[in-house]
């Protein structure tokens, strides 16, 4: 075997999370002494933070009080979105610099779990021809800010309008009576959300940050955390020179004086069959809107992901956010305005709903706090008045530059981030991704680590078996998941490190097979 075959066939050196690494470095992170930087929360902001600070040198914990993308960050669209909306509203910064980051995940820092994702506007009878003039200037201006942010057109494709035919070859499910035509657009999708929170983390812990999954903290300082093990029940202390609080929805719980308006966004899960084969998504307009539009989102897995709503969410914050009949309700019917045959309720397999953290500086009871979707998308950094900082708002697409800003404001070191050329794991070149042995679902998951998933099952033909029939994720990839990406429990490979327990029916099915994969993980290897 060549040094670039053995190299193909391991993990990422360091980079492996599992119980017994876990069990070690809590050990010493509450061991008495004291890192540079505790950082709470483990969605992407929080990784993001601790792979820059580490990246940085510094000495890094990092802890969550349940698992890596519990919260919103594994509730999103899927999307790394160039900021089109940000711009039809005038928030011209915002929109730029979601276009410089998508590029940077484009063509740096993750290209595997990163590309370009088609979009078909159909022109049905319900998109007047105003309506379809403004959406084509929105997406030439689209183009304008990929130009602006350095994204190449290999990589991003231009916009362009398409006939009747085209429109239906790739929206078949479109009603063809009336149908126009339709307008194809291009933005970033990422192949797993959760899937990029794992990748930050691994990558923080290869440069040495310490990454504590079931680690809740109960107070914070400036110092430091209070804090219980999840799996055991002791307490603890983590002292630390500087804290970022990074827990999104929940911030304001472990600082005071923060007001976080969490918006729900919903999406329901469908099996593929039920669209046909779409070549593309779909952006469907939202009737009496200028700018909102559901979006049809294949998956390439059998599901499809038809989202999303925007509304405001009063009263405690849930750890996992209920879908009301509403919000069903709602997209099933903007949906149905554009299909030969409406989808009905009970053919909906799931659904689940994400709460963005909003930073709300609005006047309490004043028309501005009407609607979340009025809320600006632009992240803040806050000191308190004891010295934690907090990071909020933003999204997705702008982990990186929220983590960035974060560390700088700990004031801990002066020395720059490198984390916009920083490869995640499994990241490369398209060439180099192009070239692995291993199937395209793989590397599309993995990256340069998909050839040594694949020959954990070429090893022992049983794990190459799928998980549940009809479902393309094996055993081999939960295997994986428990030696090297920190999952804990069945829940943490179903609903994280994989997404099939997105269906209730399908998780019932998976849960005995995620705990046999459990009970032979050994924290040595492969």
């Amino acid at each position: 075997m060549s040094n670039r075959d053995r190299a193909d066939r391991t993990a990422a050196p360091g980079s492996s999370l599992d119980a017994a690494r876990r069990t070690r470095e809590l050990a010493t992170a509450a061991g008495g002494g004291t890192a540079d930087l505790l950082v709470v929360g483990l969605g992407a902001t929080g990784a993001g933070v601790a792979l820059d600070a580490a990246a940085r040198g510094l000495d890094v914990v990092a802890i969550d009080a349940h698992d890596l993308a519990f919260g919103t960050s594994r509730w999103s669209s899927k999307l790394i979105h160039g900021g089109l909306r940000y711009l039809a509203a005038g928030q011209f910064d915002v929109a730029h610099e979601s276009a410089v980051e998508r590029g940077v995940l484009m063509t740096r820092t993750a290209p595997h779990l990163v590309a370009a994702q088609p979009f078909v506007l159909p022109l049905t009878p319900l998109v007047s021809r105003a309506q379809a003039s403004l959406a084509w200037a929105g997406f030439r201006a689209g183009d304008m800010l990929r130009m602006a942010a350095s994204t190449p057109r290999q990589v991003l494709p231009v916009p362009r309008r398409l006939s009747a035919a085209e429109a239906r070859h790739l929206a078949p499910s479109v009603r063809a009576a009336g149908l126009r035509g339709g307008l194809l657009s291009w933005d970033g999708k990422v192949t797993d959300d959760a899937r990029l929170v794992t990748a930050l983390a691994r990558t923080a812990a290869a440069h040495g940050a310490r990454v504590l999954t079931r680690v809740r903290a109960l107070s914070l300082g400036p110092t430091g955390a209070r804090f219980r093990d999840e799996l055991t029940g002791e307490e603890g202390e983590i002292r630390a020179r500087a804290v970022v609080n990074a827990t999104g929805v929940w911030a304001g719980g472990l600082v005071d004086g923060l007001r976080v308006r969490p918006s729900r966004g919903t999406h329901l899960v469908l099996r593929s069959e039920r669209l046909g084969a779409l070549p593309a998504g779909l952006h469907i307009p939202v009737p009496g809107e200028t700018n909102r539009f559901v979006l049809v989102l294949p998956q390439g897995d059998g599901r499809t992901y038809v989202g999303l709503t925007d509304e405001p969410v009063e009263g405690a914050v849930p750890d996992v956010p209920e879908v009301p009949e509403t919000d069903i309700g709602f997209l099933l019917d903007v949906l149905g305005s554009v299909l030969d045959t409406p989808v009905r309720r009970d053919e909906v397999d799931g659904a689940f709903a994400g709460l963005r953290p909003l930073l709300d500086t609005s006047v309490p009871g004043s028309p501005d706090a009407a609607r979340t979707s009025d809320i600006s998308r632009r992240h803040a950094v806050l000191t308190s008045a004891d010295g934690v900082v907090t990071v909020v708002g933003g999204k997705l697409t702008t982990y990186r530059r929220m983590a960035q800003d974060a560390v700088d404001a700990c004031g801990l070191t002066s020395a720059p981030s490198p984390t916009a050329a920083l490869p995640l794991v499994g990241a490369a070149a398209p060439e180099r991704l192009r070239d692995l042995p291993a199937p395209a679902r793989l590397v599309r998951r993995y990256g340069t680590e998909a050839p040594a998933v694949l020959a954990l099952a070429e090893r022992d033909p049983a794990l190459a078996e799928p998980v549940l029939p009809g479902h393309p994720v094996t055993r081999a990839e939960l295997l994986w998941a428990a030696r090297h990406e920190g999952a804990l429990d069945p829940s943490d490979l179903l609903d994280r490190r994989t997404r099939i327990g997105l269906v209730l029916e399908d998780r019932a099915e998976a849960l005995p097979v995620a705990a046999e994969i459990l009970s032979r993980a050994t924290p040595s290897g492969v």
